[in-house]
């Protein structure tokens, strides 16, 4: 089934290992901002929701907290779970943002990586305000590209939406932007602090960060004309054998009115 007509909690099912190895990681710059911004502790339970393989949850377990991790999807969860099997302090259970089978007022921060767009929000935002405790905090982030920084990534963009199956709708800052995220956290003021994030590749690294994309085709003309093209791509832009992805680490966070 191509992304289009699947799931949201199924549309990576076919890309995970792409996924573990070429998205961009958390930087424990997210871990110090959160600790100026809602007092982070280490004593502090974190719910990843949207856990996926474990990029988010990884920074909080180094700094001490006790994670645990939400995912609806399975061959997600089973690499998030054979990426953190060494960690004590991490359980990974298999549950959504709109139910994650947690008792009420059990996390102190609720949070989620790259995944809020899939949420059904009004359900979701329920369901965050019944597991957080009494002034626990919603935590949401994203990895948006900065468009504006470098040409390569303007070319990008182009490709994307020239090949790309759904991407107008699939696209994280088409349906999670600024004013969207605000009207979640209503009537609770909602913040942003905004960080730098940067990758570079090889071709075969930006294919991979290409496939890891649900709405990027896998199979099929499309996916044939699409990977045909690539080549192009990168060899227009490459400088020492690689192309940079610079990104904007967008960190919205809130409290939520019960």
């Amino acid at each position: 089934m191509s992304p289009a007509g699947s799931s949201p909690k199924e549309r990576f099912s076919d890309r995970v290992d792409d996924y573990v190895r070429y998205r961009p990681r958390y930087s424990h710059e997210i871990i110090t901002a959160l600790q100026h911004a809602c007092g982070l502790t280490p004593r502090h339970v974190i719910v990843d929701v949207g856990c996926g393989t474990g990029l988010l949850a990884k920074i909080f377990l180094e700094n001490g907290n006790r994670v645990i991790g939400v995912e609806p999807n399975a061959k997600m969860r089973q690499a998030g779970e054979q990426y953190l099997s060494h960690r004590e302090e991490f359980t990974m259970l298999a549950g959504s943002a709109e139910d994650t089978a947690l008792p009420a007022k059990s996390a102190d921060f609720v949070v989620a990586g790259q995944a809020f767009h899939w949420f059904q929000v009004e359900t979701s935002r329920r369901e965050f305000a019944r597991i957080l405790k009494q002034g626990g905090w919603v935590v949401l982030i994203w990895h948006d590209r900065d468009m504006e920084s470098i040409p390569f990534l303007r070319a990008y963009e182009e490709f994307l939406q020239k090949y790309s199956i759904d991407y107008s709708r699939a696209a994280h800052n088409k349906v999670a932007n600024y004013s969207a995220l605000e009207h979640f956290f209503h009537p609770q003021p909602m913040c942003m602090i905004m960080q730098a994030t940067r990758q570079t590749f090889d071709f075969e690294g930006l294919r991979g960060r290409l496939l890891s994309s649900s709405y990027a085709p896998r199979q099929g003309p499309g996916a044939e004309r699409m990977l045909a093209e690539l080549p192009q791509l990168f060899e227009r832009f490459a400088e020492n054998g690689q192309v940079t992805m610079e990104y904007k680490t967008k960190i919205y966070y809130g409290h939520l009115e019960a």
